[in-house]
């Protein structure tokens, strides 16, 4: 009985070696520099949220006492109690009322007009409507102030929630279009096809092919435009003057006295006007990320 005898393999040089390491392919060397420059983004993004939090846990008589950067030894939840007192409830619905109501018709209706733009590209007047949303981004929102003002108060719409939903919806529209058009184009024409062969009208089309296929750019521009509106701060100062008409933002200058302002106050505020963001974020988390992601992957 013979066994089969194997070669031994010559041995390997140096030069041999050398050329190995370097024929890795490049996505196995690591990055030192952006994984540095990652952790660096990561101690100033943190670093604020942690002063933040642990001050909104400080008694305002301590806290230029003590170290900005070390818990308080005696934690106390009073500036939570002053704010909840301080009408922030009331703020908190109309901050609710005012994004809730500007972020659902803007995405319905810049899903809807983006896919009009689509299908129907060769129409000429769809493409000067889609010139019309592209030059809304190049028009900030401090410009239209005045003109805005001045519409509202036409429209006997001043100090109401209204008066915030109608502005917001509209500087909204522009990027959701842009957002939303650039994934529907990647849907593939022949499902498309396939769906007008089987009888399906362009509202069945939009509701039950097109939604479902770019559910991502859908989540994805309604969680940018609620953080964006949710933050606002300009058009809610403008145009509104009641206090019961005050959002989150605009309900900080409560906690300002004249010769002081309450810091403890102010970061309790803002931890409890940060947790409903960080709720929609933890619940739509994946569908962002691969919302934000496809355009990298295609």
């Amino acid at each position: 009985m013979t066994t089969a005898r194997t070669e031994p393999r010559p041995p390997q040089n140096a030069a041999h070696r050398e050329r190995r390491r370097h024929s890795r392919p490049a996505s196995r060397r690591r990055n030192w520099a952006g994984g540095l420059a990652g952790w660096l983004w990561l101690v100033i993004v943190a670093v604020p949220l942690y002063w933040s939090l642990i001050t909104s846990f400080k008694a305002q008589d301590r806290y230029y006492a003590s170290n900005p950067l070390v818990p308080s030894g005696d934690p106390t939840l009073e500036n939570y109690r002053l704010v909840i007192e301080s009408d922030f409830p009331r703020y908190f619905v109309n901050s609710v009322v005012v994004t809730a109501g500007a972020v659902i018709p803007a995405v319905v209706f810049s899903f809807m007009a983006a896919y009009a733009i689509v299908r129907g590209w060769r129409m000429r007047v769809l493409r000067a409507v889609n010139g019309l949303f592209l030059m809304g981004l190049a028009i900030p929102l401090q410009a239209t102030v005045i003109p805005v003002y001045l519409i509202i108060i036409k429209l006997q719409l001043y100090d109401s929630l209204p008066a915030l939903i109608l502005p917001s919806i509209a500087f909204a529209i522009p990027l959701s279009v842009l957002v939303l058009t650039n994934f529907i184009r990647d849907v593939p024409k022949e499902l498309f096809d396939s769906m007008r062969v089987d009888g399906a009208t362009e509202w069945t089309t939009l509701w039950r092919l097109t939604a479902p296929l770019t559910r991502p750019a859908i989540l994805t521009v309604t969680i940018f435009n609620a953080l964006t509106i949710w933050n606002g701060f300009l058009l809610p100062l403008i145009l509104t003057q009641s206090p019961d008409r005050r959002t989150l933002p605009l309900a900080l200058w409560t906690f300002q006295g004249q010769y002081g302002v309450n810091v403890p106050a102010v970061l309790a505020a803002v931890v409890l006007t940060t947790l409903p963001l960080l709720v929609l974020y933890a619940f739509g988390r994946r569908q962002l990320l691969s919302g934000l992601t496809a355009g990298f992957s295609r």
